[in-house]
């Protein structure tokens, strides 16, 4: 990918190596903090090197009356405007240009805006938030529902403590995973993952894993809106899944809807919560109608944000033959599998490159109990 900002905007800090030596660099750095417990290959899923990201979020910088879209600078100090953001998919890049001409030539739409939200599809469904320091009145209303019209997309306004939502606040994507089409719905203010393509190949890795411990049922924490649950649930009889977000277990219930799966149990329950249910140290109404003892969990999938688990969701995975761990941090990842591999073998390992021309790096182990 090229991009006339480069150096410059702070969204994309490795601009000055090809995308094949990033990749390479990401492979070392995270093989070399898993190699106390894994000394095997990796399993490397690239990304598009540029119209890769669905979700993507600017600030709008006014000079007189005339509003860019703004990045962060690379030195954390202030911020770039920008002319072209490459690395955006095309539904959103074949709106937004036209889309800041529609707002600079109305003052209704460009007065006190102060940042522009994308969330789209593959399937060229787009949801635009538009972020005000002032509060949105019907004048507002009636301008914003011709770009929704104009553009086909679905728009909402955001100010304080004020949500204005025209038609819709989500869009529904449609992935094929291991051949078969999945439905998503994915709101406004959810998360989703970023990169649609490396998404796929996470999912398909999950599911190549969990081929050979698909007796018996799965447990899942960190949920989310259900994009591993779905098409996981077809390798079990049953699957429990837990996420602290209501928006998101909302959104995981509907899909489960789209998708006529009807063997998984949404729970509201955070990782720690989760633990203490299935120990029986505490009783949620949350739980009410779930009988817990009649699961028979061969597997499970944690997916943690970058703090990684807590010791006591560590302690209770360790009692499940197989577990799936996928980290968007290596260096929590390293940390937990110290007191995993005490019960458990790293099998296989892969790492997901979400966020190309970045440091970050998603990365999964498959661990197996040890006989």
């Amino acid at each position: 990918m090229q991009c006339k900002h480069f150096g410059e905007c702070g969204s994309c800090g490795l601009y000055d190596s090809s995308y094949q030596e990033q990749l390479s660099d990401k492979k070392s750095m995270v093989s070399e903090l898993l190699y106390p417990f894994y000394q095997g290959d990796f399993t490397v899923f690239p990304s598009p090197e540029s119209h890769y990201r669905a979700r993507s979020e600017f600030r709008i910088w006014h000079d007189d009356d005339i509003c860019s879209y703004a990045m962060g600078n690379i030195a954390k100090k202030g911020a770039i405007c920008i002319k072209e953001c490459p690395k955006v998919i095309k539904p959103i890049e074949s709106r937004m240009w036209s889309l800041l001409e529609e707002i600079n030539s109305s003052k209704e739409l460009s007065h006190r805006l102060f940042g522009v939200e994308f969330l789209a599809t593959t399937i060229d469904e787009c949801l635009v938030t538009m972020l005000y320091h002032r509060r949105l009145e019907e004048s507002w209303t009636a301008e914003a529902k011709e770009l929704e019209d104009k553009f086909g997309i679905s728009l909402i306004g955001r100010s304080r403590k004020q949500k204005v939502v025209h038609s819709q606040e989500f869009v529904t994507e449609e992935l094929t995973v291991d051949n078969i089409l999945y439905k998503y719905r994915y709101y406004e203010s959810g998360f989703t993952q970023p990169n649609p393509t490396v998404n796929v190949n996470m999912i398909e890795w999950a599911i190549n894993q969990a081929r050979g411990a698909c007796s018996g049922d799965l447990l899942e924490s960190y949920c989310g809106l259900g994009n591993f649950t779905l098409p996981l649930s077809k390798l079990f009889t049953k699957v429990l899944a837990t996420e602290i977000s209501k928006g998101s277990i909302k959104a995981a219930k509907e899909n489960c809807e789209l998708n006529g799966v009807h063997n998984i149990e949404f729970v509201r329950l955070s990782s720690e919560e989760m633990t203490q249910a299935l120990n029986r140290d505490r009783e949620f109404t949350r739980l009410r109608g779930v009988e817990l003892d009649s699961y028979d969990f061969s597997c499970v999938l944690v997916d943690p944000p970058r703090a990684g688990l807590d010791e006591d969701t560590i302690k209770l995975i360790s009692a499940i033959e197989s577990i799936i761990y996928i980290s968007c941090n290596p260096q929590t990842l390293a940390r937990d599998l110290e007191i995993l591999t005490q019960t458990h073998t790293v099998e296989r390992a892969a790492l997901f490159d979400q966020f190309p021309h970045t440091s970050h790096v998603e990365s999964g182990v498959f661990l197996r109990r040890k006989i």
